[in-house]
C-alpha cells in the first residue's frame, strides 16, 4: 500500500499552478486546477521535458519543450494512449499537500 509524504504547504500551490516534487529519486509534478489536485511523473515520454513547466489546459499537461499533451487524470498521451505516464494519489490535508509514492 502506498505511504503518502508531505510534498508542499498548500499555499505553495495555488490554482493554476504546477511545482515539482522529488521523492526517493522520483521527480513528480504537482498541478493545482481550479482547485483539483493531480500528481504525475514529471518525465515527458518524448525528449524528457519537465512537465510541471507546461501549460495546462483543462485537465491536459503540455509539454514545455515539444507540446506533447498528457491527461492529469490517468496519463495517457493524447498522441497514443498508449504512452502513459504514471500518476500518483493525492491529497490536502491540514494544509499540506500529500502524495502517494
Amino acid at each position: 500500500m502506498p505511504e503518502f509524504i508531505a510534498a508542499c504547504r498548500a499555499e505553495d500551490l495555488p490554482p493554476g499552478a504546477g511545482r515539482l516534487f522529488q521523492h526517493d529519486g522520483k521527480d513528480i509534478a504537482l498541478f493545482n486546477v481550479k482547485g483539483a489536485l493531480y500528481a504525475m511523473e514529471d518525465t515527458c515520454l518524448h525528449a524528457g521535458g519537465p512537465l510541471h513547466e507546461g501549460g495546462v489546459l483543462g485537465t491536459m499537461v503540455i509539454c514545455p519543450w515539444h507540446h506533447w499533451e498528457f491527461d492529469l487524470r490517468d496519463g495517457s498521451c493524447s498522441l497514443n494512449p498508449h504512452h502513459k505516464l504514471a500518476v500518483y494519489e493525492i491529497r490536502e490535508i491540514e494544509g499540506r499537500i500529500e502524495v502517494a509514492v
